[in-house]
């Protein structure tokens, strides 16, 4: 597996879902001021609505930029089994049921899954709790997690 083109992947979908947010944004807010819809009484919401929906957008691009840019800074190195797992990691993990499972830790605000050398691998942020349990752990150690009232727990069979 080719951590830089991973990498890159991640990069390119960012970019693609900025340009589906900005366009996005934009159409929210020809909508909120285009002049067909003010109000033509206290009961009409439409524009009020229509500048809701144009804010959320604004921040909606706003946290791609920001998650855009701090994946730009991103370098993933080769594993370093003194610091374990760190940020730019591609770990290999096994769940209970004998699942394998790719993972590819990053900063936040990345979720996505992606195909790549015939495997699928689940991007995940430094955040997210699964993220936060595999940070400094090595090949060999069991990560587990409660979701909801549910236990998993997961092996970590390799990091690169």
């Amino acid at each position: 597996m080719d951590k830089a083109e991973l990498h890159r992947q991640v990069i390119e979908q960012l970019h693609a879902e900025l340009a589906r947010a900005e366009q996005a944004a934009l159409t929210a807010h020809e909508t909120a001021t285009h002049a067909e819809n003010v109000a033509e009484n206290k009961y009409d919401t439409l524009g009020l609505e229509a500048a809701y929906l144009a804010s959320g957008q604004a921040r909606r691009v706003a946290q791609l930029q920001q998650t855009l840019m701090t994946w730009r800074q991103l370098r993933p190195r080769p594993f370093d089994s003194d610091q374990g797992i760190q940020l730019g990691a591609l770990v290999q993990t096994v769940d209970e049921h004998n699942r394998e499972q790719w993972l590819f830790l990053g900063p936040p605000g990345a979720s996505m899954k992606l195909q790549h050398a015939g495997e699928q691998v689940q991007v995940l942020g430094s955040t997210a709790p699964l993220g936060l349990a595999l940070l400094g752990k090595r090949p060999g150690d069991e990560v587990s997690l409660q979701v909801g009232a549910a236990g998993s727990s997961l092996e970590v069979l390799s990091a690169l």
